[in-house]
Parts: structure tokens; C-alpha cells; sequence
């Protein structure tokens, strides 16, 4: 093992699984007719098997191997399809079995070797257990994790007339190379984390104390190497200057967040065999649809920084909607894993829940909206203006997200940093405010305008310092990037510090009004400024007395200049803002302002001491306002509609087989009488009629008229096709929901439509998707009367046999 370790090789055995995966994935991208792959494939057709036990086939040994490197034997042609990332991913399991190997010394008894394989085919288990909707961090889930490839672009000219491109990721920008070494690191972490995985499944399968002292060796390695990578990470998360604005103004710099990283999802076996279980279709009809869908998740991992990313990722989470409720029944997993990394530790996780894709979807949504905000030029008065909006917008996807999900999975999605998160950014849009004041009031050098831009800095101060108390409390206190929380703490002194450089200008630089109603107005906001009356005279007194104003305003630069010197030197203990050019800038200006406006002030004659300067009152004159997110933005259709309706095919619903009845059109009609639209419902049967007789039941869906599918069509477009058919008669296909599944349809249709109508009225949600039903992690439903649905446009309600007859039409 040391020799090994030493010299950074691999062990026989793991050099050997390597060189057979490999030759394994290039026999299977071979042609058909070349002999290798024949042999592969080929089965003996004579011959009998042996007394005793069967003895050990090649393919046999190709299993073994597969195993070993959590490779599933039927997903196996489609990973080596891909010869790079084939090879890749031979390379880096075959080096963790290696290692892992190489840490079974020979000298342990057959019990012991057997406790050994056990653990480590437990610490390989997948991410699906009965535990879905918990914190999913566990080692176990995260070594069965693959490598997660790099972003590749999307192919151009395939998606015309849908936003379904994102941003080039091979396009050599600064986002992008933070991107790449985001994902590079991400893999990294992932790497160490199996391979801690398996050392302490081993650590505590194993009875021999040598190897406990040799794995616990190799574990405090690993976990070196993973907080090195973490740190790393979190400088790389703090780089906040490649999300900032190329505006020479001088700013200080906003606080943006990371996208969440996402591995690629194949969506083409899970739903193909739902499709034939299920909807007993042929699924290669729906090939389009699936590569539709599964081009729309790729570009939504590299959303652009602008609306088209944002209606790009709006698509893709109302598109969400639909497929829940076309492909994951309440009772049953469809197997398809969704993998995200946390934004800030990279920290991976595993579900099968959609609704953990939901919530990352929308997380992006949000981290999007700061990077947004952050490179608005803040210069002008429209620039502030968007940076607000987008702040605001920031925070309501963060607060729904909390409001609506809960056991959240990774740490950045949970309750304490959603709350954080939101509390950050409304203090974002408080500065935002501010510098538009500043702007407004650049000029104006009148007391009650000064007075106003030392409150709206006194309020920022305060908003600031809510966000470093929730920077400290102890679920986020070690989460937090440590850029972050110096960033809040140094904006709380700097504005703190503002303030009081305001107040002092007020009152020794303002000139009295000429009219006697501005003075008393003036007069009034002074006596309101101060958290508590400064010691000596009345403010009122002071107001009129030059000396006594000047003294008061010295004594409020001095508190600026120990504010200013508090900013600087929390600003110098951080390395990675010692790195940032502008915020070095912008608190040495404003310190050498304050000293140049004190120094005008201390005379020499004067020895009397300093007095203390009361704390200013917070107050601003725009509250900030969180815009939650509005899904009615973009209007998406369902990618698989032709299906049917939702209202009757969807995953929750369960029919029979499809009949085909032959109606023969008789003197009295057809003998039957239909209701709604697509589908058109069987409302009614004329006994001893002709559909009767034909075995067409009251409750039949019509999804096709003489094989033309009609599951979409209007009542008067089934009546057209009936009234038009020869002398031969209609061939109708009908199906027939089953009574208990029909009413876990009706009540989930009904709930779904009572919570559409609750999201019009709250966010304008989305054409055809109820807000409630898309974001709760667990489903909830209500309990519901009998009857039938039926959908008229894009709404969907409870109709019960007989108590609407205005549709009807006997035929």
C-alpha cells in the first residue's frame, strides 16, 4: 500500500478491470458483422452443461467488473456509446477500486473478506430509498454518483420558435472559465467523497486493527484533500467581480449567487416504458418529443445572464408541470435520478423526486436574478432601477421556494439560507435605494435633503446588520462563504459611516432656508434625526447656533471616521476582498472624505472635548417589495400532448384496454348520447339501441372515430364524424377508466383546479398549472365526491352523471 501510494500507481487488479471495460467498450461500438462483437453477443446452441458447478464465462467476468464499478450490465451500451466519456469514466472508478483494493491486505481470513465485499457493495447503493424527501448528504448516496461530464451546446436549428438555447459554455468568457472550474472542482469533491465512502464502509466492516489504522490514515488524506477543494470552491463562489457591471462608475459591489450545477438526465428508457405500460402506445412515436425535452433541460443548465435565460429557465420549470403529471403516479418512481450540486460547497445530491428538480429549477431562477442585478450599471437612475427590480424579483424566488418546500436536500435550499439568502437581497435593493437618492440629491445641498441621505444610509446600516445576524446563527454560520459575511459586516460599518458624514454636512454646510415655513419644517425633521437627544443644549437651540452645529457635526465625523477605519480593517482580514480593486476604492475615498471634511472643522483654538454623537434614525422612503415569481410570463405546451388531455391520460389515471365497437347507423340513430370535449364523454346508452348492442357502456371515452385519433377533438367535431359515416357504419375506439383510479383522477383534477384558480388570483400562475400542486414536495389531495371530468379549454372541473344536460345530444 505505501509503495503504491508512494509512486502513484495502481494495483494490478484495478490496472486489469481498466484494460477489459475498455476493450468491452470498444467491441460494442464495433459494426454488427465484425467477429469480436458476434462473439460478445453470440449464444451456444448445443450442448449441455457440466456435473457440478458452471464454470466462470468471460461474461461472467465482465459482470464482475461491472460491479465493481457500479455499472448496471443494461445501461451498459448506452455508456460506452460515447468513447471519451467511456474511457473517462474507466479510468477514474477503476482508480478508486484500485485504492480501495489495495487496502485488502491478504492476511485477512475469509470472514472477514466476505464482511469487506458486503460493505462495500452497501456503500454503493443508489439514490432511491424510502427516504426521498430527506436531507440526502449521506456518503452512501453520494458514491454511487457518476462523473458529472462537462455542458456541451446545444445543436442549433432544432428548436426554432422555442427559446431552447442557452449560452455557449465552450465560449471562452470570465463566467464561463468560473463555470468550468466550478464543475471541475465539483467533480474533484465527488471523487473524494467516494472514495471516503468506501474506506468507511471498510473502516467498519473490518476486525483487524492493522487495517482500521491503515484506512484511518487514508481518511484523514481524504478529508484534507476535501477541504482544500471546499475552500477552493468557496473562493471561487466569492468571485464576485465577474458578475459586476464594466462601468468605470465606482460602486461597491453587490453580492451574487451561483447557478446550481446539474449532471445530464436521460429521460429516453423511463419514459419509453412508461409510455408502453402505461398509455399502451408505441413509444418510438414519441421519440421527438422525448429529444425535445431532454434538448430543453440541456440548455437550461447554461441559462445566459439576461431574459432570454430567464424565460429559458421559466420554460423549462412550467414544462415540469406536465411531465409530473404525465410520468410520476403518486404510487410509483419512474427511476430517474436527478443529480445537483450545492451552489456554494458543491456538495452533490441525488433524488427521484421531481419536485427536488423543481425546487433547483427555481433556485436558478433566482441565483440568476442577482447576477442580473449585480452587472447593472448603477451610474444612471435606469440602472438602479433594474437592479432593483431584479434584487426584488431574486428575493421572492427565494422566499417561495422556502414558503413551498420543505426537507430540502442540499444546504442551499434549505430554511435557514432561503432566509438568508432573502434578507440579503432586500438589503441589496435598500443600497440599491440609497445610490438613487444620492443621485437625485447630488446636487441639492439643502438640510433637509442631507438629512434625508444620512437617514436612507442609517437604514441600509441596519438592514445590513439584520443580514450579518443571519450570517451567524449556527445552521449558516459555517456555510456562509467568509467573503460573505465580511462583505455584510463591512457595508454595515461603511453606510453606518455614511450616515453620520451626511448628518454632518447637514448641519455645517446647509444655508437657512429664506422662508419661514422650511425653516420650521427643517426644525421638525431635526428634532426627529437622533435615536436619543445628543447631551447639551436643545436641538432647536442648536439648529440656530452656528458653533453649536458645527461642534455637533464634528462630533458626527468623528464617529464616520471610526466607522470608516472599523470597514477598512475588517475589509484588510479577508483575502479574497483585499482582491477587489473597487471596493479598496470606494472605502479608501469615502475614509479620506470624512478625514478632509474633519480636518476643516477641528480649529486650532479649539480644546474642548469631542462630545459623542447620538445614533441616527433609520427611515427610508421606499420599503423594499419581494416580487414573487410569475409563471404566467412564459407560456409553454405540453411537449406531450398528444397523449390525450390531461384530464383523463395522465399518470394518475388507470383504463382499461382500448375497445373498438362498430356502430351500424338503424332508423332510431345511433342510440347514444354524448357529452363535453376532448374527450368527448359516452354520457348515456339507449338500451337495445345500436351501441347497446355494440357493447358501448355509459362512461366511454371516444379517442378515435374510423382510426382518426380524437382525443382532442370538440363534441361538435365527434358528432361531424358520426353523422358523416356510410352505410357501412363508424368504428369507434373507446376506453373506460377503472371505477377506483377514476376517482383518484377526479380529485386530483378537481384539486388542481381549485388551486389554478388560488394561483390567478395570488401570482397569475402559469396557463394550465396550479402553483400549489408544482411546488409541494409531498402531494396532497383532497377527498372528492364522484362523477366525471371534463375540460373545456384549459380548465378542468368535477361533473357528475346528470347534472349538466345543456351539452348533451342524443345521436
Amino acid at each position: 500500500t505505501e509503495i503504491l501510494a508512494k509512486t502513484n500507481c495502481r494495483s494490478i487488479e484495478a490496472m486489469i478491470t481498466q484494460n477489459q471495460l475498455r476493450w468491452l467498450g470498444h467491441v460494442i461500438r464495433m459494426p454488427e458483422d465484425r467477429l469480436p462483437r458476434r462473439i460478445l453477443y453470440g449464444q451456444l446452441h448445443h450442448g449441455r452443461r457440466l456435473a457440478g458447478g458452471p464454470k466462470k464465462r468471460y461474461k461472467d467476468q465482465l459482470k464482475t467488473s461491472l460491479r465493481k464499478c457500479k455499472i448496471r450490465p443494461e445501461d451498459l451500451e448506452t455508456a460506452a456509446a460515447d468513447r471519451d466519456l467511456w474511457r473517462q469514466r474507466c479510468h477514474e472508478d477503476c482508480a478508486v477500486i484500485g485504492w480501495l483494493l489495495s487496502l485488502r491486505p491478504a492476511s485477512l481470513n475469509k470472514l472477514t473478506q466476505q464482511k469487506w465485499k458486503k460493505a462495500n457493495r452497501e456503500g454503493g447503493g443508489g439514490g432511491g430509498s424510502r427516504t426521498e424527501l430527506e436531507m440526502s448528504l449521506s456518503l452512501s448516496d453520494a458514491a454511487s454518483d457518476d462523473e458529472m461530464p462537462l455542458t456541451l451546446p446545444t445543436e442549433e436549428g432544432s428548436n426554432s420558435g422555442s427559446i431552447r438555447k442557452g449560452c455557449d459554455p465552450l465560449a471562452q468568457t470570465q463566467r464561463s472559465k468560473l463555470q468550468h472550474r466550478r464543475a471541475r472542482i465539483n467533480q474533484q469533491i465527488n471523487k473524494e467523497m467516494r472514495m471516503r465512502a468506501g474506506a468507511e464502509n471498510l473502516f467498519r466492516a473490518t476486525t483487524n486493527n492493522k487495517v482500521k489504522e491503515t484506512v484511518a490514515l487514508e481518511l484523514s488524506f481524504v478529508n484534507s484533500n476535501l477541504q482544500l477543494l471546499k475552500e477552493e470552491l468557496e473562493e471561487l463562489n466569492s468571485n464576485m467581480e465577474v458578475y459586476q457591471t464594466d462601468s468605470e462608475a465606482v460602486n461597491v459591489p453587490m453580492i451574487p449567487l451561483g447557478l446550481k450545477e446539474t449532471k445530464e438526465v436521460d429521460f429516453t428508457v423511463s419514459i419509453q416504458d412508461f409510455i408502453c405500460e402505461h398509455y399502451g402506445e408505441d413509444s418510438s412515436d414519441y421519440d421527438k418529443e422525448i429529444k425535445e425535452l431532454m434538448e430543453l433541460r440541456q440548455a437550461m443548465r447554461t441559462p445566459s445572464r439576461n431574459p432570454a435565460g430567464l424565460e429559458l429557465l421559466m420554460e423549462y420549470y412550467n414544462q415540469l408541470y406536465y411531465l409530473d403529471q404525465r410520468f410520476f403516479p403518486p404510487h410509483r418512481n419512474l427511476g430517474v435520478h436527478f443529480h445537483w450540486y450545492d451552489s456554494l460547497t458543491g456538495v452533490p445530491s441525488c433524488q427521484r423526486a421531481l419536485a427536488f428538480e423543481k425546487g433547483s429549477v427555481l433556485f436558478n431562477v433566482g441565483a440568476l436574478y442577482t447576477q442580473i442585478g449585480a452587472r447593472q450599471d448603477r451610474s444612471a437612475t435606469a440602472g438602479i432601477d433594474r437592479a432593483v427590480d431584479a434584487f426584488q424579483r431574486a428575493a421572492g424566488a427565494f422566499n417561495y421556494l422556502k414558503e413551498n418546500f420543505s426537507n430540502a436536500p442540499s444546504l442551499d435550499m434549505s430554511g435557514p439560507s432561503l432566509c438568508m439568502l432573502v434578507r440579503l437581497m432586500v438589503a441589496q435593493v435598500q443600497e440599491c435605494v440609497f445610490e438613487r437618492v444620492t443621485l437625485t440629491t447630488q446636487d441639492n445641498t439643502h438640510f433637509t435633503s442631507q438629512l434625508r441621505l444620512a437617514q436612507e444610509a442609517a437604514r441600509v446600516s441596519d438592514v445590513y446588520s439584520l443580514v450579518q445576524q443571519t450570517m451567524s446563527q449556527p445552521l449558516v454560520k459555517d456555510y456562509v462563504p467568509f467573503s460573505w459575511a465580511s462583505m455584510v459586516q463591512v457595508k454595515a460599518e461603511h453606510f453606518r459611516a455614511l450616515s453620520h458624514y451626511y448628518a454632518a454636512v447637514a448641519l455645517c454646510d446647509h444655508t437657512q432656508s429664506a422662508e419661514e415655513d422650511g425653516d420650521v419644517e427643517a426644525e421638525k425633521t431635526f428634532l426627529q434625526f437622533h435615536v436619543s437627544s445628543p447631551a447639551g443644549p436643545p436641538l432647536g437651540q442648536v439648529l440656530r447656533d452656528p458653533e453649536e452645529r458645527r461642534k455637533l457635526g464634528k462630533a458626527h465625523l468623528r464617529r464616520a471616521v471610526i466607522r470608516h477605519e472599523e470597514a477598512m480593517r475588517i475589509h484588510s482580514l479577508c483575502k479574497i476582498l483585499r482582491k477587489m480593486d473597487i471596493l479598496q476604492d470606494v472605502l479608501s475615498f469615502m475614509h479620506k472624505r470624512s478625514l478632509d471634511k474633519y480636518s476643516e472643522l477641528d480649529q486650532e483654538d479649539d480644546f474642548d472635548e469631542t462630545a459623542e454623537a447620538p445614533e441616527i434614525q433609520s427611515q427610508t422612503h421606499q420599503k423594499p417589495d419581494i416580487t414573487l415569481p410569475n409563471f404566467s410570463t412564459v407560456q409553454v405546451t405540453d411537449i406531450f400532448q398528444r397523449l390525450g388531455p390531461l384530464s383523463v391520460f395522465c399518470a394518475r389515471a388507470r383504463w382499461g384496454p382500448v375497445r373498438v365497437i362498430g356502430l351500424q347507423r338503424r332508423d332510431g340513430g345511433l342510440g347514444l348520447t354524448l357529452r363535453g370535449d376532448s374527450p368527448v364523454l359516452v354520457a348515456g346508452v339507449v338500451p337495445g339501441g345500436c351501441a347497446a348492442e355494440a357493447g358501448l357502456r355509459e362512461g366511454d371515452y371516444i379517442v378515435a372515430v374510423d382510426g382518426q385519433d380524437c382525443k382532442w377533438a370538440k363534441h361538435g367535431e365527434v358528432v361531424h364524424m358520426l353523422k358523416t359515416c356510410g352505410e357501412s357504419g363508424a368504428e369507434l375506439s373507446v376506453v373506460t377508466l377503472h371505477s377506483h383510479d377514476t376517482q383518484v383522477e377526479r380529485r386530483a383534477v378537481h384539486s388542481h383546479s381549485n388551486d389554478k384558480e388560488n394561483s390567478r388570483r395570488l401570482l397569475g400562475g402559469a396557463k394550465g398549472q396550479s402553483s400549489a400542486s408544482l411546488l409541494n414536495w409531498n402531494r396532497k389531495k383532497k377527498r372528492e365526491g364522484g362523477g366525471v371530468t371534463k375540460r373545456i379549454g384549459n380548465s378542468t372541473f368535477s361533473l357528475s352523471f346528470g347534472s349538466i344536460r345543456d351539452t348533451e345530444a342524443m345521436y
